[in-house]
């Protein structure tokens, strides 16, 4: 970004090609239209397949620039192919975004190894498996910007989510580690940590009264979080106006960290 850019021009992102994981729905589907609607081709992930075309026919419609990659980020060589077709259709990745990720709620000396390992693969592997070979690309060409969706469960932790938090608590590690090795290649990698947002996959979460009203009293701005309140930090994440920040958890929570 040249100095003296407009404020404005310091979140334009167009030219920039993104992949963001899991964004078929909730935060990942937030964060890409934002990307999207500042001007950044973007690439659309998930497992399913046919709601990742539904979802690229629904940007197509709002005349965003997009293509749709279905892949598990578990599966490594699935991952690898399809990041060489994003690249392929669109142009090299400057923008990741690390969103998919599952938690399995349970008592922890009653999960099970299934659920347990779940848990870690999606989450930690899963965000090696696609930003290792991005990475690569990036640091040939000397740019790049990633964005790993943290949680509030990178700094705390509730009953019940312990291998959830570890990989969360992972996540920050990760993403700090990386900001460090790859900084000398122009690479700004950073978290984006959501507090308590309401989402189709915590939707019993939040239409449980007794935890409802837990949520809005913990926290001071006295109520959940939407997805597009993500959107802001992310964007700012992802563009020349964040060229000097790396290895930063930005937590958008509504200041319950800030809060006893």
């Amino acid at each position: 970004m040249a100095k003296g850019a407009s404020p404005s021009g310091l979140f334009d992102l167009t030219g920039q090609v993104a992949l963001v994981t899991g964004s078929t729905q909730g935060i990942g589907l937030a964060l890409a239209e934002g990307l999207a609607r500042n001007g950044a081709a973007v690439a659309l992930n998930g497992r399913n397949a046919a709601q990742v075309e539904r979802t690229v026919d629904d940007f197509k419609n709002r005349g965003a620039c997009v293509v749709g990659m279905p892949f598990d980020v578990t599966d490594k060589n699935q991952a690898l192919s399809q990041i060489g077709r994003i690249e392929q259709d669109l142009g090299p990745i400057t923008i990741l975004v690390n969103n998919a990720g599952i938690s399995r709620r349970g008592p922890f000396d009653e999960q099970s190894d299934e659920d347990w390992t779940s848990v870690l693969t999606t989450n930690v592997d899963g965000v090696r498996n696609v930003s290792a070979p991005i990475l690569q690309s990036m640091a040939r060409r000397n740019r790049g910007k990633i964005i790993n969706v943290c949680s509030l469960s990178s700094e705390r932790a509730r009953p019940e989510i312990a291998a959830y938090a570890a990989t969360k608590g992972a996540l920050k590690m990760l993403t700090r580690a990386l900001a460090v090795e790859f900084a000398r290649h122009n690479i700004q990698i950073n978290g984006l940590a959501p507090g308590y947002i309401k989402t189709a996959l915590n939707s019993s979460l939040a239409s449980d009264a007794e935890f409802d009203r837990w949520v809005v009293g913990r926290t001071p701005a006295g109520r959940w979080g939407s997805p597009e309140d993500l959107v802001g930090t992310a964007l700012f994440l992802a563009s020349g106006a964040s060229d000097f920040v790396t290895g930063q958890i930005i937590y958008v929570d509504g200041g319950i960290l800030a809060a006893l």
